[in-house]
């Protein structure tokens, strides 16, 4: 490896091209953090959304009419206003009226980091969307196969939980692969809270070297694999589960 360092710090030397987080062990360490981060917060963020999603649609369904209101004020607050906005919300207006903690060193701290804001807020906002995809797949499902469950005894909670959603899932996951992907790439706002995500670690490494066209070069790459992955993965689950016969 260290013939390779070697040779990027020639690369910079001769032709000016920076690569300072491939030779330099501190911007590299940075940067190994920042995309460790950046996968940390994707995959607790695809996690909470998918299970506001299926508590959101099945809340719908409720029999009170203010837990469906409840439910469908959620949606429209944050389907229609901007994430950065909501992020900025929780962030500085919720956080600021939570109590404050006693440190390790005697100072205070807020109760809630920016790290588990972002987790909050975009788990919220991608929620929101992922509640009105579950609840078309489950307006999807046929009312003969309901009506089915309930005469075989089968409770609400039960119907939803064994017939009603897995179907629902299988007709869902197209746009609900959509919305998981923006949800990846809607993580990197998190930078405006000083989550140190990669691209908030970029941003000090161009910062420090000024190599902006570089470090965006890599950003542009490292989101387009990352993402990609996802999609791969969510290709491949969208096929193993893909009704026979249904949409053909």
């Amino acid at each position: 490896m260290d013939i390779i360092y070697e040779w990027f710090r020639e690369l910079y030397q001769t032709t000016g091209i920076n690569l300072p987080f491939i030779y330099d062990s501190y911007d590299r360490g940075r940067l190994i953090d920042g995309f460790l981060t950046t996968v940390e917060l994707s995959f607790i963020c695809l996690f909470f959304s998918i299970v506001i999603g299926i508590i959101g649609a099945w809340l719908q369904g409720s029999s009170f009419t203010w837990t469906r209101r409840i439910v469908n004020g959620y949606i429209q607050l944050f389907r229609n206003t901007p994430p950065l906005v909501q992020l900025y919300f929780f962030y500085f207006a919720i956080g600021s009226m939570l109590p404050r903690v006693e440190t390790d060193w005697g100072g205070q701290a807020p109760m809630l980091g920016s790290f588990a804001w972002a987790v909050i807020s975009l788990s919220f906002f991608a929620g929101a969307f992922n509640v009105e995809i579950f609840r078309s797949g489950i307006e999807a499902v046929p009312k003969s196969t309901v009506e089915a469950a309930e005469s075989l005894g089968f409770s609400r909670f039960q119907i939803y939980r064994d017939v009603t959603l897995p179907l629902a899932i299988r007709v869902v996951l197209p746009s609900l692969n959509n919305n998981l992907v923006n949800l990846v790439k809607t993580t990197t706002l998190a930078y405006a809270i000083a989550v140190p995500e990669m691209l908030y670690e970029s941003a000090q490494i161009w910062s420090d070297n000024v190599n902006v066209p570089e470090m965006m070069i890599f950003l542009l790459i490292a989101y387009f694999v990352l993402v990609g992955i996802l999609v791969w993965g969510m290709n491949r689950w969208e096929r193993a589960l893909k009704i026979p016969g249904f949409g053909s």
